[in-house]
């Protein structure tokens, strides 16, 4: 059944943080790695409003129902980044406004990585771009939503696997558009799918490639994609892609992983 922008709005919302007691981090707080994997996350989530920026340079904001999806999505977004945050500030470490702002100078420092409007002007218009935004965001939001499971899973924390819980119900809405969209935009729109698979297979790199320095990308990947448990949600990804139409064996999430893995 197809996710239309009316479906998806009345479940959109502010998420629900009733019963999460963050004061249970300070009692029995998380191990390093699941702590550094929750700074990404942060920083991550909270750039969502940049990437934004991003789209909206592209032909996606002629697209009212587009454009009605990313208002509700970026407001999602950001408040997961606040929840989030509130998780490290009970270990006592900086989050929101403050490390927010610190990221963002460093990343004018950066090299980004290519943006939705480079690969806009480069050759996509119209149609055939927006269903490769739509399939970007849906291989987007399948990794991100993957990531929380993984990640409250191997941290083991009862507080933390509900928060993760209620984040990924909601990035689970996020995916019920955006796949809806790029199944129903690509259809036998030959040239949509053609262009979308060039894209994807020299541009597309994990959640937050660009944003955060590459090492703490390869931490991430590494972290919550390695081992029979990470290479198998990696996989299911990659059959989730393969079921886009003319996207088959692209296998994104397994290359990535070993581009990523220690030599």
């Amino acid at each position: 059944m197809r996710t239309t922008i009316d479906s998806y709005k009345t479940r959109a919302g502010r998420l629900d943080l009733d019963g999460i007691d963050f004061d249970d981090f300070r009692d029995q707080p998380l191990a390093l790695d699941a702590l550094r994997s929750l700074r990404y996350m942060h920083d991550v989530e909270h750039h969502t409003v940049c990437y934004l920026r991003d789209l909206l340079l592209t032909p996606a904001h002629q697209d009212p129902a587009i454009t009605s999806f990313l208002s509700c999505w970026v407001f999602e977004e950001m408040w997961h980044g606040e929840a989030i945050g509130q998780v490290l500030e009970a270990h006592g470490e900086e989050a929101g406004a403050p490390r927010i702002a610190a990221l963002r100078h460093g990343h004018r420092r950066r090299q980004a990585a290519t943006t939705f409007s480079t690969i806009a002007s480069a050759a996509f218009a119209g149609r055939a771009f927006i269903a490769l935004h739509m399939t970007w965001g849906a291989i987007n939001e399948w990794t991100t939503q993957a990531g929380y499971s993984r990640l409250a899973e191997t941290a083991s924390h009862p507080t933390l696997r509900e928060l993760l819980r209620r984040i990924m119900k909601q990035e689970g809405g996020h995916i019920d558009f955006y796949a809806s969209e790029a199944t129903r935009r690509l259809g036998d729109n030959v040239k949509a799918q053609k262009m979308t698979r060039f894209a994807l297979s020299h541009w597309w790199r994990p959640v937050g490639s660009g944003v955060m320095p590459e090492r703490e990308v390869g931490f991430l990947v590494n972290y919550l994609f390695q081992g029979n448990k990470g290479a198998d949600a990696a996989a299911r990804i990659d059959r989730r892609v393969d079921r886009l139409p003319g996207q088959g064996d692209l296998r994104l999430l397994t290359r990535a992983v070993a581009r990523l893995s220690p030599s």
